[in-house]
């Protein structure tokens, strides 16, 4: 693998696995896993002007209160939406934010990822503007940061917290098809239990073969896989993630592809990045849904 695709890679699921970087004053409010919030965001005046730095948040805060987001990122999941043409980008991809133009816009309340947007949300702490930072690796994280950004900005976040529940199937069945996912081919990266995918899975009843594993890899949530491992491995499913600049056909050049029982069986599938890898909108969310639903037959 070309060193840049490599890099390419792992600052696309950096923001994904990093943990939260420990506050100094109580003006940093972390979203996680067990939505975990400080006092800060609760005993705040009503946030008017937001600055969300992730598609995620800005789709959340917009769907929440429109007339609260005044500056977002550029993406391709929300750059389409006529609804959001108005509002001020401050960032494109992966660049780094604008800093000037968000100060420009006066926010009283900035939305960014841990890890990702740590120097500029440490530089935007120096002017005493609120930070929001988070950090989804689960449905629960999603459920609790949707709460803490409606009690944020005095929204009422039912309504979308039951849009998210209408992707869930009505009822789990028992974890019995087996299924490894693969992000990439070099390194094979594959998501554990403690992931945003590894979370879905668990949701739609798939039995993730590596969920319990640990390993050296550099991102927290994935596991590096050696060939043999997944040949042995020898799921009944196969999920490959379609990331930019990966070329999917590469998979069927490794040895064990023949091997395996998913293959064999014709039931290899592909999901978008965002979505499933990386939570992305909210419609992309729910079209990771949908095709975990078709995949493993829940309702």
């Amino acid at each position: 693998m070309k060193p840049f695709h490599l890099i390419l890679i792992l600052l696309m699921l950096l923001p994904l696995g990093c943990n939260p970087s420990p506050t100094t004053d109580g003006t940093t409010n972390s979203a996680t896993t067990d939505g975990t919030t400080n006092s800060a965001t609760s005993s705040a005046s009503t946030a008017t002007r937001v600055v969300a730095l992730t598609p995620i948040t800005a789709d959340i805060i917009y769907r929440l209160d429109s007339t609260k987001l005044v500056g977002m990122t550029s993406s391709r999941l929300l750059d389409n939406n006529e609804a959001l043409q108005d509002i001020t980008r401050v960032s494109k991809g992966r660049t780094q934010p604008n800093l000037e133009k968000i100060v420009a816009l006066e926010p009283d309340l900035v939305i960014g990822a841990v890890g990702f947007h740590d120097q500029v949300l440490d530089k935007l702490q120096s002017l005493d503007i609120e930070m929001i930072t988070t950090k989804l690796d689960s449905w629960r994280s999603l459920e609790e940061l949707t709460r803490t950004l409606a009690t944020t900005i005095k929204a009422d976040p039912e309504p979308l917290l039951e849009n998210y529940q209408q992707c869930l199937p009505a009822q789990t069945s028992p974890q019995q098809t087996s299924t490894l996912v693969l992000v990439s081919r070099q390194p094979l990266l594959s998501p554990n239990k403690n992931s945003w995918a590894g979370d879905l899975l668990t949701q739609f009843g798939a039995a993730n073969l590596v969920a319990d594993l640990q390993g050296k890899s550099p991102i927290q949530g994935y596991v590096t896989l050696s060939p043999e491992k997944v040949l042995e491995s020898n799921p009944e499913v196969l999920i490959l993630v379609n990331v930019e600049g990966q070329n999917l056909d590469e998979f069927k050049s490794e040895p064990f592809w023949k091997e395996l029982k998913a293959v064999q069986n014709d039931r290899v599938y592909v999901l978008d990045y965002y979505g499933f890898v990386n939570s992305g909108s909210i419609d992309a969310i729910a079209q990771a849904c949908k095709q975990l639903q078709e995949i493993y037959g829940t309702k």
